[in-house]
């Protein structure tokens, strides 16, 4: 007896099934670029290895998005980035996830900085720096900047012995080649995770002033988030509050400068296992 006829699937339902393929690829690809994917996994752990400390999704280690081995340098810090993707409900949020987006980084270096690249960027924030430059009208909002701003260059000055001087003018202020060797100096001395972790609290608040005094421990989060917004908050208490959206705006930067600050506290040499330094081993 001859075998059966293996029956072929109808073409249709070929083309059908190829639609449906390109179509899952083509909103995989959108979800991907959107920053949102469909979470695949269940728990999140993490585990040493050789005074690294490695993210397990399931039974799966987490890369980073150009595939090298995600590891970071400290417990703590390595807990934290497991909570966020334990935070995660049914889609993956990655722009919520602001401890992975730091470590991803600084693993790939996607824009290939140098140590000396990020500084510079970093000092490049002193000479348009939020709390520098002071308007003088209405005068109730000059009295305002003196009061919240006042306290932190004099704190600025005394603890690091420089000289920094405030502006009403549209040009950028007379910055010493001391103060600037001094900061540079103090930013020079944060190892390369530390590093990125305080350039994106800088470049979040507009201030490498701010920053410093966050890290230093003179300033809190929201603290500082009030002052990088103070002419919002002015405005604000002038002409009323947009009902949520301001709000909003305040907590997303509460974020952001909450993780850097962790990033940086987490990262420093007395937290952190010390490592070969990443940026000098790719560029």
């Amino acid at each position: 007896m001859a075998a059966p006829m293996k029956t072929c699937k109808p073409f249709h339902k070929i083309l059908s099934s190829f639609h449906k393929s390109k179509a899952n690829k083509l909103i995989l690809l959108r979800n991907y670029k959107s920053g949102e994917l469909k979470k695949f996994f269940k728990n999140a752990t993490i585990v040493q290895n050789q005074g690294w400390f490695e993210v397990n999704l399931d039974q799966r280690k987490l890369r980073t998005p150009s595939g090298n081995l995600f590891q970071v340098p400290s417990e703590p810090l390595a807990l934290a980035i497991a909570t966020e993707w334990n935070s995660q409900k049914d889609t993956i949020k990655r722009q919520s996830m602001h401890l992975t987006t730091l470590s991803n980084t600084v693993l790939d270096n996607p824009m290939h900085r140098t140590r000396e690249d990020i500084i510079r960027g970093g000092l490049h924030f002193l000479e348009t720096d939020t709390i520098l430059y002071r308007t003088t009208e209405p005068p109730e909002f000059l009295e305002l900047q003196r009061r919240e701003w006042d306290p932190v260059m004099e704190w600025l000055r005394s603890s690091y012995q420089v000289e920094l001087e405030s502006t009403t003018s549209l040009m950028p202020p007379e910055i010493p080649n001391d103060t600037v060797n001094i900061i540079s100096r103090k930013v020079n001395s944060l190892n390369d995770w530390a590093l990125v972790g305080f350039q994106y609290g800088v470049e979040n608040l507009k201030s490498i002033i701010l920053m410093l005094g966050l890290t230093d421990k003179l300033l809190t989060v929201e603290k500082a988030v009030q002052l990088a917004r103070l002419e919002t908050v002015y405005q604000t208490k002038t002409w009323g509050n947009v009902e949520w959206h301001h709000d909003a705006d305040i907590y997303q930067l509460q974020c952001l400068v909450a993780a850097a600050a962790l990033f940086v506290h987490w990262c420093s040499n007395d937290m952190a296992t010390t490592h070969k330094t990443t940026y000098s081993d790719q560029t």
